[in-house]
């Protein structure tokens, strides 16, 4: 798996966790569906992603947008 497929799948994960977490426990928890999603945003303009720094830096494989 490449490096942006994990960077997808870990930023979807987190989204949906946080949403299952802001209904049963505290409205809060959104604060971090909207950090996710905004550095999402940011990297598709920047190219800058501190997960996809730390995926390279222990071997896995790059992709097209994180290499």
């Amino acid at each position: 798996m490449s490096i942006d497929r994990i960077v997808l799948a870990f930023a979807g994960g987190v989204i949906l966790i946080s949403l299952v977490l802001s209904q049963l426990h505290n409205i809060n928890w959104l604060w971090l569906t909207a950090f996710v999603g905004l550095n999402l945003f940011q990297s598709a303009f920047t190219g800058f992603c501190p997960l996809a720094m730390i995926l390279k830096k222990v071997g896995a494989k790059p992709g097209q947008a994180f290499g």
